[in-house]
Parts: structure tokens; C-alpha cells; sequence
């Protein structure tokens, strides 16, 4: 009779579990979606920033998780011809935010086909939908306008940085290849600043200190930066101190805020800010229309590869001067703006009502008359546009990562737009809802990917959906 104490041979015991340094030897199979070498050892999938498909590496593992294992590369046996010969990255493997650094740009597109591809491919509705070949980034590096870093240590020797992987341990980021030149810039003299006027950083531990994030963003167009320190609680001495410090270094500053956070957690932006400059707003443009940038807008993070695909929506849409736009998701009007010249008519929603009163400055800002925004919850409005009876020619989904709600999705298509384009950052919500929208009526006829985002596994994707003859 079997023994009942006995366990499951498939079971592994406590003394079979990997432990964290345990050194590895592994064949890379492929990539997984985050971009890391995905291996196996003895049954237990194993996790490898920086590592490419067909490549035999020694790996030390730094994390054993229950549903993921983490290893970190200590010497490349055998590498991929995709391996570039120097990386263009002094931390090397050392940082996990650009898991594909290592791998040559053509075959970074690549893999970012297939990736949307097999995703798309889950689904028969979309079976007959032209996925293009990826549209590369104007810039492969440098091409971050924006960064949100976290600021830890003392004040003798501080670290700007982001969050490794599964850990609360802050890598300083130094001079970051794919941040604009100014925002390192702008990170040394910080640095700088901090230690002459011995401002005191914030512990999460403690709750004791001032400073806790940088916020940087540069407009390429105007060579101007904004910088948002995010502080504990209010200090106007020590951030005026270190505001001047930074303007006397780092001249093209022309917005510096303090903003207040005082609450614990991860949520960079607390709801009080305080200005040291005269100026509040970063001027910026996107292809000739003109933004004024707040510290808590949303803006692309990569103008060039914007610009792309507001052209591309812009073609798609095909607008010959009497058609009406409905723009969701709006944010601060970038696409509504870029498509208000050859509309009759567009209207924004945003559920944030601080994006919506940028996009009516930003409107003003262009002089754009035939362009409206309304703050609220996306479904609702949509609701409302349908029971007043309200015809569009072109809907515009441009959704946060998560997608768009069911509901919004039934609301558009029971308005009946004779198109829709889809923006969108995850090609898995993306997929998931152009299926559901095939059910509602309307047929995906193409997919273009666009690289907005080089060295890292995030693609941005627009689809061309058309509403199908009943």
C-alpha cells in the first residue's frame, strides 16, 4: 500500500529549489514579453535580462520567486550573431530597464513583429488583418524627452535612479543612453546640488527627509527642460537653494516645481504644487502643432516616433474637411490637435480633468476653434453622445495599457463610425479588444507597429478597423 506521508515524485523537495547565487549553465530558447533570454533548468523556467535566443551563458540566479525565477548573466559562452559587439550602455547587464540593448536594431524590429504577431494570431477575427513590418524610431538612442527617478541615499553621496526588478534597491542610472543629453545633464548638477546643500533625502523606512523623486522633462523643439522635485513636505529654502544651484548649471531649466507628497507608497505625484520659476508650463510641438507641457501632463516620451503616428492615424482617417471626430482617451489633445485641420469637427474625452483643461489651453495655443474636450468617465459620455442621437465619421481609441472596457467598446460601435483607429501601447489588450469589436460590427483591416520605444520590448500599435455591411 502506498505510502499517504509520500510525496508526489513531480513534487520538488526544499532541497531541490534553486537558491539565490546558485550558478547555472543555460541555452537561451527565446525571448519572453519583457525582452529577458528565457531558459529552463531541470523543469524550472529560468528568467535572463540581457540574453539572446541560441546563446549558452553562465547565469547566477538573484531572485527565486514562486511563479518566476531570475537569473543574471557572469560570462557569455556562445553568442548570437544578433549580439551588437559593444553594448551602448556602461551598466551593461547590471540594469534590467532595456533588455534588448545588446541586440542589433534590425532584429529588435523583428522580434517586435513577431511579438504583436502572436498575439494578433490568437484570434480568428483577425486573421485576415495585414500586420506591417514594424516603423522604426527616428532615433534609436537619446530619444526619451521625459524621465520619473527615484532619489535615495544620503546626502554626501545621493542615487538617482530607477527600481531594479523584484527588488526596493535603486540603481543610479548615471548617463542614461537612451535619455535626451539634457536630462543626464540634469542628473549631475542634481547630484551636485544635493550634496553642496546638504538636502536631506526622504527614507520610506523612517518616513524621515525631504527629497524623494526627480521628474524631468526637455522639449527637443524649444530646448527647454522642466524639473519636478518631489518632496515629503513643504521646504522652501532647501528647494530654492538647490533650484538656483540647478539654473546656474543647467540654464535651458525654465520650469522648476515642487511638488508635494506626503503620503506613503509608490505614487510619485502627491496634489500640491508649489513653483519656484515664473514659468509653469515646457512649450513643445509634435509636426507643427504647438503644446504647453504641465508638470503632471501626459506626453509622448518619444516626439519622433509620436509624430509617426499621429501621421499615420492622420492617413488612415483619410478626412476630407466634413467629417466628425470623436477623439477618446484624448489626453492633452495631441491627436484631436494634429487631425483638427482636416475635420469639420473633433471632440475629446478624458476622464482626467487636468489633461482636459491642457488640451483646451493647447487648443488656444494653436488657435483651433473646431475642436471641444469633455472631463469624465468614457462609457458614461459615450452613452450620453448616443442617446442624443450624435453621428461621428471616425473614432479615435487610444486607451491606457489595460485597454478599453467593454462598455466603451459596445458605446462606440453603437454610435456607428464608418472607421476606427485603435492607438495603442500593449498588443495583447489590443488584440483582445479588436476581437470584441469584430463582434460589434467592425472588421480589422491593418496593424502597423511602430518602435516607440528602442532597446526595451514595448511596442506601439494602430489598427485600422472599418464597420462591416450588415
Amino acid at each position: 500500500m502506498k505510502n499517504k506521508s509520500e510525496k508526489p515524485k513531480t513534487l520538488k523537495s526544499e532541497s531541490d529549489k534553486l537558491k539565490i547565487g546558485q550558478l547555472l549553465d543555460l541555452t537561451i530558447n527565446s525571448l519572453n514579453e519583457d525582452g529577458f533570454g528565457a531558459a529552463s533548468y531541470e523543469g524550472t523556467p529560468i528568467l535572463v535580462a540581457g540574453s539572446l535566443p541560441g546563446e549558452i551563458i553562465r547565469a547566477k540566479v538573484t531572485y527565486v520567486g514562486r511563479r518566476e525565477t531570475f537569473a543574471r548573466m557572469i560570462k557569455l559562452v556562445q553568442r548570437s550573431p544578433d549580439r551588437l559587439p559593444t553594448a551602448p550602455c556602461a551598466k551593461g547587464l547590471s540594469c534590467d530597464g532595456c533588455p534588448l540593448i545588446q541586440m542589433n536594431y534590425p532584429a529588435q524590429l523583428t522580434w517586435k513583429k513577431q511579438l504583436v504577431g502572436k498575439f494578433v494570431r490568437r484570434y480568428k477575427t483577425l486573421e485576415k488583418a495585414v500586420l506591417h513590418d514594424v516603423i522604426e524610431s527616428p532615433q534609436q538612442l537619446n530619444y526619451r524627452n521625459s524621465a520619473k527617478l527615484v532619489i535615495t541615499g544620503k546626502f554626501a553621496e545621493p542615487i538617482i535612479g530607477i527600481y531594479r526588478r523584484n527588488s526596493h534597491d535603486v540603481l543610479d542610472i548615471g548617463d542614461c543612453p537612451l535619455h535626451h543629453p539634457l536630462i543626464n545633464k540634469i542628473i549631475t548638477a542634481v547630484k551636485a546640488g544635493i550634496k553642496k546643500g546638504k538636502v536631506p533625502i526622504y527614507n520610506p523606512k523612517s518616513e524621515m527627509g525631504l527629497l524623494r523623486y526627480l521628474v524631468i522633462r526637455v522639449s527637443e523643439t524649444a530646448n527647454r527642460a522642466m524639473v519636478v522635485f518631489v518632496t515629503s513636505e513643504r521646504s522652501y529654502n532647501e528647494i530654492h537653494h538647490l533650484a538656483k544651484h540647478l539654473q546656474a548649471a543647467v540654464p535651458e531649466v525654465t520650469v522648476i516645481d515642487q511638488n508635494i507628497n506626503g503620503s506613503s507608497g509608490n505614487v510619485i505625484f502627491g496634489q500640491k504644487d508649489h513653483f519656484v520659476t515664473k514659468e509653469h508650463v515646457l512649450p513643445a510641438a509634435i509636426g507643427g502643432t504647438r503644446f504647453h507641457i504641465s508638470p503632471r501632463s501626459f506626453f509622448q516620451v518619444n516626439s519622433g516616433a509620436a509624430r509617426i503616428i499621429y501621421e499615420k492615424v492622420r492617413e488612415w482617417g483619410a478626412l476630407t474637411g466634413k467629417e466628425r471626430v470623436l477623439d477618446l482617451y484624448c489626453g492633452i489633445g495631441g491627436i484631436s490637435l494634429f487631425l483638427a485641420g482636416k475635420a469639420r469637427e473633433v471632440l475629446g474625452i478624458e476622464v482626467v480633468e487636468a489633461a482636459v483643461a491642457d488640451a483646451e489651453m493647447n487648443a488656444q495655443l494653436n488657435n483651433i476653434r473646431n475642436c471641444r474636450f469633455k472631463a469624465g468617465d468614457v462609457a458614461r459620455l459615450l452613452g450620453e453622445l448616443r442617446e442624443e442621437g450624435e453621428k461621428v465619421d471616425l473614432v479615435i481609441l487610444n486607451p491606457p495599457r489595460k485597454g478599453c472596457d467593454e462598455q466603451v467598446l459596445r458605446e462606440t460601435a453603437a454610435i456607428g463610425p464608418q472607421k476606427i483607429i485603435y492607438v495603442s501601447c500593449s498588443p495583447q489588450t489590443l488584440s483582445h479588444d479588436l476581437d470584441i469589436l469584430a463582434a460589434l460590427g467592425y472588421r480589422t483591416t491593418e496593424i502597423q507597429p511602430v518602435d516607440m520605444f528602442p532597446q526595451t520590448p514595448h511596442v506601439e500599435d494602430v489598427a485600422l478597423l472599418v464597420k462591416m455591411k450588415s
